[in-house]
């Protein structure tokens, strides 16, 4: 291993009182939620107050309504993300362990899963408001990096879902599990890569400056399903490739498949994340394909 960075002493929790013995903490991934949601909120405003970004100069919605539409978005990124990590990652535990699905307190949630829950948020809420799904759908897209981006940065301040082991300088030395099993056949390094912030650059800064200007700058929100397919492809590639420097979940590892993948192919295999990060991708492409197709 040339260098490794120690992992910063960053506590999980902004702060916390206890009050009447009863210990209450604000954490930086509830801030992160927060903090996402309010900057997709006022993004979502801004965009619908200036009528020329959209198809026929007309904004598919008044101000007031993005904020009830992310009310919904929230409701199903939670339900989503858990009842996707429950039923995709770790059915054989809670089928045996049911009381504790709704305890997402104890962690694990799924982008997947929060993103089908979403998809079904925003096809319900477009409904009962008569609105066009694609102007729905596309100002969503618009909306939704800021979140990814600082949820990935809390991530690492959890020290959780970090990556395999790596001799490059920039290897983090995470604690906890992460460095009691950090011996990997391969590398033989005790640093891991910092996956999280790579999500976040590239999930949530990069792929988001792209969708701004995107909006704001090349009139995409006149080509309906533009911004929405530009989100689905960038994220399903970007999370497909990041996929082979993240560590797997345990449950797929096991002694014949020390790099953990869900499908595999003798020496070769996908990871959970790929195989769900491509038909994002493959949706993606069409989406982008039926806009260019039609006219503005």
């Amino acid at each position: 291993m040339v260098g490794a960075i120690p992992f910063p002493n960053i506590s999980p929790e902004v702060f916390s009182v206890t009050v009447f013995g009863v210990h209450f903490a604000l954490r930086w991934y509830a801030l992160a939620y927060i903090a996402g949601i309010l900057i997709g909120w006022r993004i979502a405003v801004a965009a619908v107050r200036r009528p020329t970004l959209w198809l026929g100069d007309q904004a598919p919605m008044t101000p007031v309504l993005p904020e009830a539409l992310m009310t919904w978005i929230i409701v199903g990124v939670i339900l989503g993300g858990r009842l996707g990590y429950v039923l995709i990652y770790k059915p054989a535990y809670y089928l045996a362990h049911p009381a504790e699905v709704i305890a997402v307190w104890q962690g694990g949630m799924s982008f997947h899963g929060g993103f089908l829950g979403v998809v079904v948020a925003v096809i319900l809420w477009a409904r009962a408001h008569r609105l066009r799904l694609s102007a729905v759908a596309d100002l969503l897209a618009l909306t939704c990096t800021p979140a990814i981006f600082l949820v990935r940065i809390a991530n690492f301040i959890n020290a959780e879902l970090w990556g395999r082991p790596t001799d490059l300088p920039w290897g983090v030395i995470f604690p906890g599990e992460a460095a009691q099993d950090c011996i990997d056949v391969i590398f033989k390094a005790c640093a891991r890569h910092p996956s999280q912030l790579y999500e976040s650059l590239t999930e949530g800064l990069i792929l988001g400056a792209l969708i701004l200007w995107l909006a704001f700058r090349r009139g995409a929100l006149k080509r309906p399903w533009a911004l929405t397919g530009v989100f689905v492809t960038g994220y399903g590639l970007i999370r497909f490739c990041l996929e082979f420097v993240r560590q797997p979940d345990a449950q797929f590892q096991g002694p014949g498949n020390p790099l953990g993948y869900a499908l595999q192919f003798g020496d070769w295999g996908l990871t959970m994340g790929q195989i769900l990060s491509l038909p994002m991708f493959a949706v993606g492409v069409w989406l982008v394909l039926r806009a260019r197709r039609d006219p503005a």
